[in-house]
C-alpha cells in the first residue's frame, strides 16, 4: 500500500521577468505572502523565449537564482529551478539563442528545426552537461526539465529526429540500413505486420534516445549533488513511445533519489471548457505507469499567454481539481504574467487559487497514489505504431484510443486509464493492432464495447469465435437507428437515433450473428422508418466468458441524448458484469473519476459539465453503505442516504452542483 498523501503538491511556475530584477522579485513576493499557503514551491524558469541559451547565459541567471531561492527558503517556501530548454521546443527568438553548430532535430523529409537540437548529438549532450552542471551548483530544492525533451511537435516541423546520427543509431540497433525515404517507405507500405515491426522498433529507438539524454542528465546532477530531486514535464508522448515508468527509475539513479512528474496538455483558456475534461484524461494516461514512488505529481496548468480575459479564476481553480481527479497529487500553476510589471491583475486569481487550497488538499488526501476504475480507452505504449496501418502517411493524423470515447464518458460514465483498472475497454479499429493477441484475448474475456473496423480486425486475426458478430454491409446515406426490444434497452425500445449522414459523415454497420447467442440492440431503418437491416448495434457473451458490445451506429459520437446515453449506461454495466464502481443514473451531462480507497470503499469526483445546474443528480455506486459524504468546493460537507438499490448498486440524489463545478464524494 503507497504511502498516504497529506496534502496536494502546489507550486507557482515564475518567468524570468519577474524574477529577474529586484522590483519585480519584490512585487511577486508580497503577492504570495499576501496569500501565504496558496503554494508551497516556488519554481523559476530559466528563459523566457524557447530554444536552449548560450552556456554562459545560463550561468549568469543561475546566479542570480541562487539568491532568488535562498531568500524564498527564509520565508518557508521550496524554490527550485524549471529549465525550459535543454534541446528546444521551436523557432523563438533565434538571434540570442544556442547558435552552437549542432545538429538540429530533422525530419524524414530532412527538414529541420532551427530551435531545437538532436538530443543524440555529442556537442548537444557536451552542452547539456554543463548546462546541468551549472543549474545543480545554484542550489535549487529540485530542478525540473520541460517537455520540450520531445521528439514530436518542434514546430515547424512534427516528428523528429530522422538526422543522420539518428539514422546510423538505428542500423545498429536493427541491422538495417535505412535513408530517410527508404524509412519512409518502410513505415508506410507494405504488409500490415512488416509495418508494424518497424514501426515498433522505431519507437524502442525514441524511447532509448531519450533515456539516454536521461542518463546524463541524472548522473551529472548528482555528481552535483547526490540527492537532488529531478523532475520531468510530460505531453501523451506517444511518438516518444512513452516509457515512463523507466525515464522515472533512470531520473532516479541509483540511489533512487525522489522522481517528480507534471503531466500537462493544452486547456488555455475558458472558450472550450470541455477541454477541462479532455486534458484530464490526458493527465490520467501519463500517471497511469508511473512507479509508486513517485509521489509529487504536479499537473501542468498553464494559461499561456497569460492574458487574463482568457482564463477565469473558478475554471483555473476547476482544472487543479480535475487533474488531481485523473491521476495527479497536486499541481504546477503557470498563470502569472509573462513581463516585468506590476501583478495587481493577478491579485483576485491567486486569492481564488487560495480559496481552492483545502480542497485541492482534500482530492489529494482521498485519492493518493490510487488509480480511477472505469471505461478505459484502448491505449498503450504501442498506439502511435498502429496509427494510419491500412495506408496513409504513418506519422500524420492522429493517435487511435485517444480521444474516441469522451462523449461516452461525459454521460457519466467513469474513466479508467489502463488495462489492470479496467471492467469495461472501447477499441477502435487501429488500436486493435497496438496489442498483442494475449492482451486481445484478456480484453476479449473482459468486457468490450467495439465498433464495426474493430470487429473486422479482430476477425481477420482468427479471433471471431469471441465477437460473435460479422460485418454484413455498410451504408452511408439516410440510416437511422432504432432500438429493438432488449432488456438492456429497457423503457427505451422503440426509440431512434438519426445521426444525420448527409451532415456528419460516419457509414452505418449492418452487423450478423455469427453466433446463435448473439443478441440486437438496435436496427437500421431509412427515412420512412422501414427495416434496411435488423442489427446494427448487437451484444454477445463468449466462450471466455466476455462480454461484447459491436456499435455498428456512430458508437462515438452523438450519444448525448436520453435513450442513447440511456442504453450506453445499461450496455456499460452489463459488459463489466457490475464491476463499473459508479455511474450517473440520471440524465445529467458529467464527468466522473471513481477510485478504491479500501475493501468496497470509493472516492469519486463528478463535475457538473454543463451550463445549468445539476438538479436531482442520481448518482449509482457500487457499495453496500446506506450513506455517502459529498464535499463541495468550499469544503462544505453534506451527507446522503441512499434512495434506492439496483443490483449491487445503491443511488444516491446528490444536492444541487452549480454549473462546472466538482463534488468529491466518499462512501
Amino acid at each position: 500500500m503507497a504511502e498516504p498523501i497529506d496534502k496536494a503538491f502546489i507550486s507557482f511556475r515564475i518567468g524570468v521577468p519577474l524574477w529577474r530584477s529586484d522590483e519585480c522579485f519584490d512585487n511577486l513576493v508580497r503577492l504570495f505572502e499576501k496569500n501565504k499557503g496558496v503554494t508551497d514551491e516556488i519554481t523559476f524558469f530559466t528563459s523566457e523565449s524557447h530554444p536552449p541559451l548560450p552556456l554562459a547565459e545560463i550561468q549568469a541567471r543561475a546566479k542570480i537564482l541562487t539568491q532568488r531561492m535562498a531568500a524564498l527558503r527564509k520565508l518557508g517556501y521550496r524554490s527550485g529551478i524549471n529549465i525550459l530548454a535543454t534541446i528546444g521546443h521551436h523557432n523563438e527568438n533565434l538571434a540570442n539563442s544556442l547558435a552552437e553548430p549542432y545538429t538540429r532535430m530533422t525530419d524524414i523529409d530532412g527538414r529541420t528545426c532551427q530551435g531545437s537540437f538532436c538530443p543524440n548529438d555529442d556537442g548537444l549532450r557536451d552542452y547539456a552537461k554543463r548546462v546541468y552542471e551549472a543549474l545543480a551548483s545554484a542550489n535549487p530544492d529540485y530542478i525540473w526539465i520541460d517537455d520540450d525533451v520531445r521528439l514530436f511537435g518542434h514546430m515547424p516541423i512534427r516528428c523528429g529526429c530522422f538526422c543522420d546520427h539518428c539514422l546510423a543509431i538505428f542500423e545498429k540497433e536493427t541491422g538495417v540500413r535505412y535513408t530517410r525515404a527508404s524509412l519512409a517507405d518502410a513505415f508506410n507500405t507494405g504488409p500490415v505486420p512488416k509495418k508494424l515491426e518497424v514501426r515498433r522498433a522505431w519507437l524502442r529507438h525514441n524511447r532509448d534516445t531519450i533515456n539516454r539524454l536521461f542518463q546524463l542528465i541524472e548522473q551529472t546532477v548528482h555528481a552535483v549533488k547526490p540527492d537532488m530531486p529531478l523532475g520531468f514535464m510530460t505531453g501523451d508522448r506517444f511518438f516518444e513511445g512513452y516509457d515512463f515508468d523507466r525515464w522515472a527509475e533512470t531520473l532516479a539513479g541509483p540511489r533512487k533519489t525522489e522522481v517528480m512528474w507534471r503531466p500537462g496538455g493544452g486547456a488555455y483558456t475558458d472558450s472550450w471548457l470541455d477541454a477541462i475534461a479532455q486534458k484530464a484524461h490526458q493527465v490520467g494516461r501519463q500517471t497511469a505507469f508511473l512507479p509508486e514512488s513517485v509521489r509529487s505529481i504536479q499537473s501542468e496548468l498553464e494559461s499561456f499567454p497569460y492574458q487574463r480575459l482568457k482564463k477565469s479564476a473558478h475554471a483555473t481553480a476547476l482544472e487543479a481539481c480535475s487533474y488531481i481527479a485523473g491521476g495527479c497529487t497536486g499541481t504546477a500553476f503557470n498563470v502569472l504574467s509573462q513581463y516585468g510589471e506590476p501583478l495587481d491583475e493577478f491579485e483576485p486569481l491567486v486569492a481564488r487559487l487560495r480559496q481552492a487550497r483545502p480542497f485541492l488538499d482534500r482530492l489529494a488526501r482521498a485519492f493518493g497514489r490510487t488509480r480511477p476504475v472505469g471505461l478505459y480507452s484502448g491505449w498503450n505504449k504501442d498506439s502511435f505504431a498502429a496509427k494510419n496501418v491500412d495506408g496513409g502517411d504513418w506519422l500524420g493524423g492522429g493517435v487511435p484510443g485517444t480521444h474516441e470515447i469522451d462523449e461516452i464518458l461525459v454521460t457519466g460514465v467513469p474513466a479508467a486509464y489502463s488495462l489492470r483498472n479496467a471492467p469495461v475497454t472501447a477499441l477502435t479499429g487501429e488500436a486493435v493492432f497496438a496489442f498483442d493477441e494475449a492482451d486481445l484475448r484478456k480484453i476479449l474475456a473482459s468486457g468490450v464495447y467495439m465498433d464495426p473496423q474493430a470487429l473486422q480486425r479482430l476477425n481477420a486475426m482468427k479471433l471471431g469465435e469471441l465477437t460473435g458478430f460479422d460485418v454484413e454491409n455498410v451504408m452511408h446515406d439516410d440510416c437511422i437507428e432504432q432500438f429493438v426490444g432488449h432488456p438492456l434497452n429497457a423503457s427505451f425500445s422503440g426509440r431512434y437515433r438519426n445521426g444525420r449522414q448527409s451532415f456528419w459523415k460516419c457509414p452505418a454497420y449492418a452487423l450478423k450473428r455469427t453466433n446463435p447467442k448473439a443478441e440486437a440492440l438496435s436496427r437500421i431503418v431509412d427515412y420512412t422508418y422501414k427495416q434496411v437491416a435488423p442489427c446494427c448495434v448487437g451484444v454477445f457473451e463468449n466462450s471466455l466468458g466476455g462480454r461484447v458490445c459491436v456499435a455498428g451506429y456512430y458508437p462515438w459520437e452523438q450519444v448525448q441524448n436520453l435513450s442513447k446515453s440511456a442504453q450506453i449506461k445499461s450496455v456499460m454495466r452489463w459488459l463489466s458484469k457490475d464491476r463499473l464502481p459508479a455511474y450517473v443514473a440520471s440524465f445529467h451531462r458529467a464527468n466522473l473519476w471513481a477510485r478504491p480507497t479500501g475493501q468496497g470503499r470509493w472516492a469519486i469526483a463528478l463535475t457538473n459539465a454543463y451550463l445549468d445546474p445539476a438538479e436531482g443528480l442520481t448518482l449509482a455506486v457500487l457499495t453496500d453503505q446506506p450513506e455517502l459524504s459529498v464535499v463541495d468546493m468550499q469544503c462544505r460537507q453534506a451527507k446522503v442516504r441512499a434512495t434506492a438499490a439496483a443490483g449491487p448498486y445503491k443511488t444516491f440524489t446528490l444536492p444541487t452542483i452549480p454549473p462546472w463545478e466538482m463534488r468529491l464524494v466518499t462512501v
